[in-house]
């Protein structure tokens, strides 16, 4: 049997495991990748790369920094702030998280952003005596981390997935910034949805009562042992650092992220033993596994066979804008239906494909993908951020019913930002 038939076979199995949710993510992935070695389709030193991958030491590198920050206190002082300075009304208080959520998920992960948000929050709403409650944030907040995740390099893992496949190709890849130009309408769009009609709708639609965790009174900024000023302020300067080396270039982004990350540990920032019981180890092995599949894929001849049964479908005479949208529209389905990395590491691949029988670029069709992927907003299971807002007490539909408006926005403004990003 050809390798390319038996990648298929691989992954259409890996799609139907990816959707059902009945075996992790992460051995769903893993396992992907070990297929494609045992059945002979790449070596295994190919399909165990992804380890080793530059992509990878950049998102275990961030990982830490985020979590060093949160250990230090930063994340903490980060959110009394935003207290402190819009005081207790709701509608501004909303827009200010919104803000904040997407502009640190742009450089932190936006998983850990919408974690260290939501306690802050509820603890907010506890002491606000009903001003400020946790089911008219909590939506936005998640919304908004992933808005900020698809605007740079590194804000979720769809986005070093897709870095990962061009780079492995031998493609041009991305810069840090080079998603956040076509992400800062969407950003504002959020921004003025609820500064407008957004906190009324939600008023309506949110008619359930709201769930009151006295516990949420704690000062959440206020731990077991005092923090230390020299510590936060040594985070908060790696972090710094680490965003420059990001931008200048000046090693790998992996070693960069690598670096700051031991640089954590070594401060006292963050000890080892954290670090091992804290980081998401899921994501990691989801990451890697990830990359191996795609591998096979790409080596075997299954996602040119793809591509080209697609373009036969098609027409061979198929413009970039063209590619784009529908690139764009199956991803927003796929994003919302199931895991955007798993989507990712799916579509990445056959995109990769396409573009090379059509004589198309692939960096912009990874960047259109990684963009709509980020736009998970119609159910609550396929993106963590948006998961974790659960604990506002909402119904499936709540989600459905805002998220629908949020997509469509956001959607028009992906769509009609492409002729000027990409200079169509």
């Amino acid at each position: 049997m050809a390798a390319s038939t038996i990648a298929l076979i691989i992954l259409v199995i890996t799609i139907i495991l990816f959707a059902s949710g009945k075996i992790p993510l992460a051995i769903t992935a893993v396992g992907a990748a070990l297929a494609m070695g045992v059945f002979g389709v790449i070596p295994f030193a190919s399909a165990f790369a992804g380890f080793s991958s530059d992509v990878t030491m950049m998102v275990i590198g961030s990982m830490i920094i985020g979590e060093a920050l949160f250990e230090t206190g930063v994340a903490q002082k980060l959110g009394a702030s935003i207290i402190k300075m819009v005081g207790m009304r709701e509608k501004l208080f909303i827009v200010v998280c919104v803000v904040v959520s997407a502009i640190l998920s742009a450089f932190l992960s936006n998983t850990a952003v919408v974690a260290m948000m939501l306690p802050v929050v509820a603890a907010t709403a506890a002491g606000s005596c009903g001003v400020i409650s946790k089911k008219n944030s909590f939506m936005a907040i998640g919304f908004a981390a992933n808005i900020g995740g698809g605007m740079t390099l590194v804000g979720s893992t769809p986005n070093v997935i897709g870095q990962g496949i061009l780079a492995d190709a031998g493609l041009e890849t991305m810069s840090f910034f080079d998603l956040t130009w076509g992400s800062i309408p969407r950003l504002l769009f959020i921004v003025l949805f609820y500064a407008t009609i957004g906190h009324a709708l939600q008023k309506r639609i949110f008619n359930f009562e709201e769930k009151f965790d006295y516990a949420a009174q704690e000062p959440t900024d206020q731990p077991k042992e005092k923090r230390s000023t020299a510590k936060m302020i040594l985070s908060s300067g790696i972090l710094l650092l680490t965003v420059i080396g990001f931008v200048s270039g000046v090693w790998t982004v992996g070693a960069v992220a690598m670096v700051a990350g031991l640089a954590c540990v070594l401060t006292g920032c963050i000890s080892m033993k954290q670090v091992f019981e804290r980081l998401d180890w899921t994501t990691v092995w989801v990451l890697a596994g990830s990359l191996g599949f795609a591998a096979g894929i790409s080596e075997s001849g299954a996602g040119k066979l793809i591509a080209d049964t697609v373009i036969g479908w098609m027409g061979g005479n198929i413009s970039m804008f063209k590619l784009l949208i529908i690139f764009t529209i199956l991803s927003v389905i796929m994003s919302n239906l199931m895991s955007s990395t798993a989507s990712m590491a799916m579509l990445g691949p056959i995109a990769l494909s396409m573009c090379t029988s059509l004589g198309y670029a692939a960096k912009p069709v990874i960047m259109a993908i990684i963009w709509s992927l980020n736009l998970a907003f119609l159910t609550p299971i396929a993106t963590p951020p948006v998961t974790m807002t659960l604990q506002g007490g909402y119904r499936f539909l709540d989600y459905t019913k805002i998220g629908s408006l949020i997509l469509i926005g956001c959607l028009i403004l992906t769509i009609a930002s492409y002729p000027f990003v990409f200079q169509l």
